[in-house]
């Protein structure tokens, strides 16, 4: 594997497995390295913007955290400026949103975290229009990958099957397979089949799962002063919810339960559940609503991570991206973000001449861009009752910066400082070395936890002239 990767001078066909977020993005940057990039989709890219049979998770909530703006922003320049004009909605976190999380209501202090909230397919359709505009970049859909060509040592394409009963196969050559496929990825079971090792597996599933509907807003700002509501989840209190704007100005209703009680799909049913919420301002929401769409349900959440970063018999010219490398519960929002800023890492690796761009080599580049969000989600999950999985312990070098962030978290929520510095770190901007500025490090230390809303916030706090 500490072969050269493929995408040098005289070796420059690449292919990437799947048409998402994560493939497209890493398209894009194959094509300032390769003469052509061929993106291979399953589906058939709908002209407008439209779900995908291929991403059932699409119909759900997303949002883009801040750190994937920059990313985005970086690969495409002006695509933010794109998206805004699109109609997506953009939420300043806190003051925009009412949340709660572990018995307490966040004050709604200045924005210091922006985060973009409208729908997947929206923001696939805009950069699919962008980066399929490069003609490096040709696509071959309606058609799978049912196997790698090539042996143990190398990669040198892939084996494809159109879609539909009695279709054969054929050969696409390649001197570099990206598998950009999703959180079902059969990667693994295509590295058996050339004698290839397939990589270890950490997962933390706490069987959460939820369901989603499209409303149309009754309240006319009765309830609230705000864009949103967010109740989050936690150890104590299983149950989330979610009332988040889309395009349209329409909005996504989340709702979500553990293992055994999970929310229904009966419309009547659905709306019943949110009474379940540790506040009744969601249902209150919910009962002035008009709904617009069925309720629809989604259980795949765990957290997943494919170990391609370890040493192993693996071949050279076979690199993995996106939700085929690490999926997170989708709760957190963290995957398209991981998606942008892991082909940064994918570019910047390429582009590093101090050092040959080898298989494993940019292999742990794009993984390491997914490890603050696997720290997040994966933190967080393996505190939640009956979570289950091969990764839930927290080793004891760890355990003394989880009772410090234990601290930051019983803060963020009513300190605008911590609560700054925090969401910089969940909207992967910052490192969590920002947690232990001197600033920040004072309050979680010394301050006492600081008090917060008895009751929803309705109004946003004034801002200091």
């Amino acid at each position: 594997m500490g072969e050269q990767l493929g995408t040098e001078r005289g070796n420059r066909h690449a292919v990437v497995i799947g048409g998402g977020i994560a493939g497209l993005l890493a398209a894009r940057v194959l094509a300032e390295h390769a003469v052509r990039v061929t993106l291979v989709e399953r589906d058939h890219f709908p002209e407008e913007p439209g779900q995908r049979a291929g991403v059932p998770q699409g119909w759900h909530t997303h949002v883009l955290l801040e750190g994937g703006q920059r990313a985005l922003e970086e690969l495409l320049p002006g695509v933010m400026d794109e998206l805004r004009a699109s109609g997506a909605p953009r939420v300043g976190m806190p003051e925009d949103m009412v949340q709660w999380h572990g018995g307490r209501w966040f004050r709604r202090t200045a924005a210091t975290s922006p985060l973009y909230t409208g729908t997947r397919p929206a923001l696939e359709h805009l950069l699919r229009r962008r980066v399929l505009a490069d003609d490096r970049i040709a696509t071959v859909q309606g058609t799978e990958v049912v196997g790698l060509l090539g042996d143990a040592a190398r990669v040198r394409g892939v084996l494809l099957r159109e879609k539909g009963a009695g279709a054969g196969t054929r050969p696409l050559t390649a001197d570099l397979v990206v598998d950009a496929s999703g959180r079902g990825s059969p990667a693994p079971r295509w590295l058996d089949a050339i004698g290839a090792e397939r990589p270890d597996e950490e997962t933390i599933d706490t069987g959460l799962a939820y369901a989603t509907r499209v409303y149309r807003d009754g309240s006319e700002g009765a309830l609230a002063d705000c864009l949103g509501y967010y109740l989050l989840p936690g150890p104590d209190q299983p149950y989330s919810g979610g009332v988040i704007p889309i395009e349209g100005g329409r909005h996504l209703v989340t709702l979500s339960g553990l293992r055994g009680d999970e929310p229904p799909t009966d419309g009547a049913a659905f709306e019943d559940y949110a009474k379940r919420l540790p506040h009744p301002i969601v249902h209150d929401w919910l009962r002035l609503a008009r709904a617009e769409s069925p309720v629809r349900g989604f259980r795949g959440t765990a957290n997943t991570r494919r170990r391609y970063d370890r040493p192993g018999r693996r071949p050279a010219g076979f690199l993995v991206t996106g939700d085929a490398l690490c999926a997170f519960n989708p709760i957190y929002g963290q995957g398209m973000a991981v998606a942008a800023l892991s082909a940064l890492a994918l570019r910047d690796a390429l582009a590093d001449r101090r050092r040959t761009p080898t298989t494993r080599r940019v292999q742990r580049a794009v993984f390491r861009a997914s490890a603050q969000a696997w720290a997040i989600s994966s933190g967080a999950d393996k505190k939640m009752p009956g979570a289950r999985g091969n990764a839930l312990d927290t080793p004891a070098v760890q355990r003394p910066a989880a009772w410090y962030l234990g601290r930051v978290q019983a803060r963020y929520t009513g300190d605008p400082v911590v609560g700054r510095a925090f969401r910089s770190v969940l909207a992967l901007v910052d490192p969590v070395t920002v947690l232990f500025a001197p600033k920040v490090a004072r309050a979680v230390l010394f301050a006492p936890v600081p008090a917060t809303p008895p009751e929803p916030p309705l109004k946003a706090e004034e801002r200091a002239s």
